[in-house]
């Protein structure tokens, strides 16, 4: 049911309107990363992966038409065999989002990369959300998520931020004719208004830092000019002295 409903808005003017800005942002962020395996998590009708060079691209979800159907909260990939993984719109639809961010870093190769995309509460989309209610269904229905706590989460679990971005900063008026009206408020947004787009995007890398095991050195030229020829005679008399008694 969810997969018809948020097909069906993707395909209305407002859809339209944040799927070329999304689709136009994860074609950027995945040119440059390279490996053998790349996942997109969620929203398996829209290929986000189109513009990446990694050999192995899949889709998981739970609905069709994905190609693995998994929930995101438990994903049947090996630790570590990832080496890009797109979450468009997932912890914001998820019973618990922080978990997902877990399985994220688990499945992820260290230096990989992954990215995702969120709906910002602090936004005129936030606000038509608050007002309205999540009746209209998707996507007012998600539990959208403050940029601050998924920068945290992130944070927490060794996934260091790399860049970020936001888009949408008109309202969210399904109209197509208003749309374009308004389409002077993207620049402006931008410049004026940085963290008020009704979207956020954020990349990010696993970090695993390595061990080094410095060993001791015992015997240093410092150590053998503070221990002077006296001190070791008379260390040694006090130890025979022990000794008869």
């Amino acid at each position: 049911m969810l997969s018809r409903l948020n097909t069906e808005w993707f395909e209305s003017p407002l859809g339209q309107h944040l799927l070329f800005r999304e689709q136009r942002y994860f074609d950027d962020a995945v040119s440059d990363v390279f490996g053998f395996n790349a996942v997109q998590v969620g929203l398996p009708h829209i290929d986000f992966l189109r513009n990446s060079r990694i050999p192995l691209r899949v889709t998981c979800a739970v609905e069709a038409p994905a190609t693995v159907r998994a929930d995101p909260m438990f994903l049947p990939f090996e630790n570590q065999s990832l080496d890009l993984l797109l979450l468009p719109h997932v912890l914001e639809f998820s019973a618990n989002p922080h978990q997902v961010l877990r399985e994220a870093e688990r499945v992820l190769r260290p230096e990989g990369r992954l990215v995702l995309s969120g709906f910002n509460p602090r936004s005129l989309w936030g606000l038509a959300r608050m007002l309205l209610g999540g009746e209209r269904g998707y996507p007012w229905n998600g539990n959208f998520l403050n940029l601050s706590r998924v920068k945290d989460w992130m944070e927490l679990l060794g996934l260091e931020v790399a860049a970020g971005s936001m888009c949408c900063y008109r309202p969210p008026i399904n109209r197509e004719n208003w749309l374009r009206r308004l389409r002077f408020m993207e620049p402006a947004g931008d410049r004026w208004w940085a963290m008020g787009g009704g979207v956020y995007f954020l990349q990010a890398i696993k970090r695993v830092h390595g061990m080094h095991v410095i060993l001791p050195q015992w015997k240093t030229p410092v150590t053998q000019r503070l221990l002077s020829p006296a001190a070791k005679v008379v260390n040694l008399s006090q130890y025979r002295i022990r000794r008869e008694r």
